[in-house]
């Protein structure tokens, strides 16, 4: 084994302990706190992958933007255990039925998947520079359209969130 090997196999148990920490832990902040550290191992296994760009995307979206929302999201709602619905013996039985039905699927496909190495050829097709010169060479007329898509969208989203002007007593709005 090599040095790749063993920190796949590192990784590869972080990941896994830590996605279970996300479904086994009861305290919502320690869940969104091994889901950074999930996304964090899985950035290492795209690093392996001599994917950069996607690492660091999935550092700089997933574990920053989105994990940080989440903590907002979860400060706002001020759980508290007097607060949760108890679950009902069905939904406990269809909880570890769907849970046993998708752990027979993986384990199937896990025996049936072939025990082939993979070649470990050093390329050259994650990197960003390959990347940029794709993105705005063959695809410059996509990438330009979901740009303008995107801030059509953001402007979208401020007149939407907008708020009305309040109106005073006798007042008409006049639009």
């Amino acid at each position: 084994m090599d040095f790749y090997d063993i920190l796949f196999w590192i990784l590869s148990v972080m990941a896994v302990g830590c996605a279970l920490g996300v479904v086994l832990s009861r305290n919502p902040i320690h869940s969104v706190i091994f889901l950074i550290l999930t996304f964090f191992a899985i950035s290492g296994h795209y690093l392996i992958m001599n994917a950069q760009f996607l690492a660091i995307v999935n550092i700089i979206v997933y574990a920053g933007a989105i994990m940080v929302l989440f903590l907002y999201i979860l400060m706002l709602m001020n759980l508290n255990a007097d607060a949760e619905p108890q679950k009902g013996l069905l939904v406990q039985i269809a909880g570890i039925l769907s849970g046993g039905t998708l752990f027979l699927v993986l384990l199937a496909a896990t025996k049936s998947a072939h025990n082939e190495e993979i070649n470990k050829v050093s390329t050259n097709v994650g990197l960003i520079t390959n990347l940029g010169k794709l993105l705005f060479t063959k695809y410059v007329l996509p990438f330009e359209i979901s740009s303008v898509l995107f801030l059509t969208a953001m402007i979208g989203a401020i007149v939407i969130g907008k708020k009305e002007p309040q109106l005073k007593n006798g007042e008409e709005h006049i639009a």
